[in-house]
């Protein structure tokens, strides 16, 4: 996988491709990562980026022939590149799309600034657009730095364990389950044990059970999403009978309560 990520800020990936995942799969070469700085295909003695948009308004407007320039640039030297724009107004970006982006061999992504691009680059020169979230950044670094992370652990031979990426939350379209290390007891706070058991089958049913619990909580839009097998059918059915359970036992003690007894 190949990642050019053109930005007036270039030196802000510095760090990002010195540390962690990123800097071991560049290091393992399943992964490549340059920045294209668009100051340098600026025309004017200043290197200017921007402009004031017309009709007026406030803010301003990346300049059209750098960005231009930079993105036919960068397509030079990876031609086969799908080019995306950062920006609030793309698709969503999640799990699903960084598998999609994970098959590809070659990215370009480009960060906007300002106020955002000229309509023209976007209709001829960007192959679609990706939004990280429903708010507005200063620009599209932290986006690009976001979109790279995710794809790039999705690539083979980049995480500890051939099973990490699998696992992972969104990956099965729940939550992952709870995980705990050394010590044992932490605050009086004990580990489940049945993790301490070596009961690997067993240690499976709670994981499953875990990640259901904490989809149910935090985000039960995931679950509406999903097709459940029978195991997970089954766990969420015993759920419906202990909660019907624990309301009936309500009902009772209401009824004791209004009776006087």
């Amino acid at each position: 996988m190949n990642f050019a990520v053109l930005t007036i800020f270039p030196e802000m990936f510095d760090l990002f491709w010195s540390h962690g995942i990123v800097r071991r799969a560049i290091e393992k070469k399943r992964i490549s990562a340059h920045t294209v700085n668009i100051r340098d295909f600026a025309m004017d003695r200043h290197k200017s980026t921007d402009d004031r948009p017309f009709g007026g308004g406030c803010g301003m407007l990346m300049k059209t022939e750098p960005m231009a320039a930079a993105i036919r640039s960068a397509k030079i030297r990876n031609p086969a590149s799908q080019t995306i724009l950062l920006t609030p107004q793309g698709r969503r970006f999640d799990q699903n799309l960084a598998y999609a982006l994970a098959s590809l061999n070659d990215l370009i992504l480009v960060c906007g600034r300002y106020e955002g691009v000229d309509e023209r680059i976007c209709d001829t020169l960007i192959d679609f657009e990706i939004s990280i979230g429903d708010y507005v950044l200063t620009g599209g670094e932290l986006p690009a730095m976001i979109i790279m992370d995710a794809v790039t652990r999705l690539l083979p031979d980049t995480l500890g364990g051939a099973e990490s990426a699998e696992k992972d939350s969104f990956s099965d379209t729940l939550l992952e389950h709870a995980h705990y290390t050394r010590p044992r007891s932490f605050e009086e706070i004990d580990v489940p044990e049945v993790l301490l058991s070596g009961n690997h089958r067993a240690i499976d049913k709670w994981r499953l059970e875990s990640s259901l619990i904490r989809t149910f909580l935090k985000r039960p839009d995931l679950l509406e999403k999903k097709r459940l097998d029978s195991g997970e059918i089954d766990i969420l059915k015993k759920w419906c009978l202990d909660i019907e359970k624990i309301i009936r036992s309500q009902s009772l003690h209401g009824t004791d309560a209004l009776s006087g007894s």
